[in-house]
């Protein structure tokens, strides 16, 4: 066989294996993202259309989640934070828009104090879909129905409903036991030898 042919031969091997090597990380990037968004990956795929663009934008979302510094609350917000719902709750009898309002509002509190960006609410829901991915459907629910409340439109039917979403979310979001730190919070924490010598001092 040629010398042109051989070369020939291990360009179409090369271009096979390339192949080969990219359909497996595009499948293992998959994968992962799946694991990591749960039904937030199946919203994503269906809102955007196309399965390459709803995963180059959970992409965007991890990195944009990677650059926040999102802490727990401490005890003593949790136990404020729990205090403040009860009291929204309380209002939903006799004023059951005032509590969706008040829910809505306390959300806002607790992911400023989280160290969530407030900027307008899409942002919002996708950074936190990034550590929330199935609660994070609740907020929007919640959202819309709050927002259909401020123009009158909603029923008590609906915001009993929005109660309920923003009390999951509210739940994760006290909650820091569910948390999980990124890697740049990991860091930022000091390791077991650091606390230690912390403890001595």
């Amino acid at each position: 066989m040629p010398v042109w042919a051989w070369v020939l031969v291990a360009v179409a091997v090369a271009v096979v294996v390339g192949i080969a090597i990219a359909g497996l990380v595009a499948r293992r990037r998959r994968v992962g993202l799946r694991d990591r968004f749960g039904g937030e990956y199946e919203r994503t795929v269906a809102r955007r259309g196309d399965r390459r663009a709803a995963e180059a934008e959970l992409e965007r979302r991890e990195r944009r989640r990677e650059k926040l510094l999102i802490e727990p609350l401490t005890a003593d917000a949790r136990v404020r934070y729990a205090g403040e719902w009860r009291s929204i709750q309380s209002r939903f009898v006799d004023a059951p828009a005032e509590a969706v309002a008040g829910a809505d509002g306390l959300i806002r509190e607790v992911m400023a104090e989280r160290g969530y960006p407030m900027q307008e609410f899409d942002v919002r829901a996708a950074d936190l879909s990034v550590d929330h991915p199935e609660t994070v459907e609740n907020y929007r629910f919640a959202r819309a129905i709050a927002s259909a409340s401020a123009e009158g439109r909603a029923t008590t039917e609906d915001l009993r409903k929005a109660m309920q979403h923003y009390r999951a979310l509210f739940d994760e979001l006290v909650d820091d036991a569910r948390d999980e730190p990124n890697a740049r919070e990991r860091q930022a924490q000091p390791g077991p030898a650091e606390e230690t010598t912390t403890a001595r001092r």
